[in-house]
């Protein structure tokens, strides 16, 4: 236990479940702790915010904020990473993401596309979150850009074997469990997927206590 308010570590116990922070005299409830602490551990195993209101009893939208303040952090923790570490790009790779509804609608048009530019540095995945090529409909010649693009695709004769095609596979089957997702919220996603590719379920909790 860290006190938020001055990062002290030593508490006096009170009574009715609750301590203070020895150092500021910030008072916690134990019972509020232990939620939030819940909360996590349901984030970090990837349980989904209704399943988890329902493995606790809680309301749905009580987790569900909690989970939305986790997702706006990872975007900038994993920022911080990639400008912290040397670049060696061993893999770089664009991904078209069809949403389940365009899908369902056979729609296959990469201007209807989630366009997204992946990177594989340092054993880690990051991602980028490209314009929608929906502009592009005004072009002279629409249909040759849209061939362009499908010949463009930056990939090699093995890319089913890179660390990039997994990420890709595991993204898809992440962004099932969802019934739906917002384009306006579609950034928080991603960047959930690329944390959870990336560090084990011992150092995603570590890295979100510490955020």
């Amino acid at each position: 236990m860290i006190c938020k308010n001055c990062k002290n570590q030593t508490f006096y116990t009170l009574a009715d479940d609750y301590i203070k922070c020895k150092k500021c005299a910030k008072k916690y409830s134990l019972k509020k702790l232990k939620r939030d602490q819940d909360i996590l551990d349901g984030f970090c195993k990837n349980i989904t915010a209704l399943e988890l209101s329902k493995q606790l009893k809680l309301n749905y939208k009580t987790i569900k904020n909690r989970y939305d303040e986790i997702r706006a952090k990872l975007p900038q923790f994993l920022e911080d990473e990639y400008n912290s570490m040397p670049k060696d790009f061993s893999e770089y790779e664009e991904y078209y993401y069809f949403t389940k509804k365009q899908k369902l609608q056979n729609i296959k048009s990469l201007y209807e596309a989630i366009n997204i530019i992946g990177f594989y540095s340092n054993e880690k995945v990051y991602t980028l979150l490209m314009p929608n090529l929906k502009q592009r409909r005004e072009s002279l010649n629409a249909n040759e850009y849209e061939e362009y693009l499908n010949w463009h695709k930056i990939y090699s004769k093995e890319s089913y074997k890179t660390k990039l095609y997994d990420f890709w596979k595991f993204l898809e089957e992440n962004l099932k469990k969802y019934k739906g997702i917002e384009n306006e919220y579609f950034f928080y996603y991603l960047k959930e997927c690329e944390f959870r590719f990336n560090y084990t379920l011992e150092e995603q909790e570590k890295i979100l206590k510490n955020l």
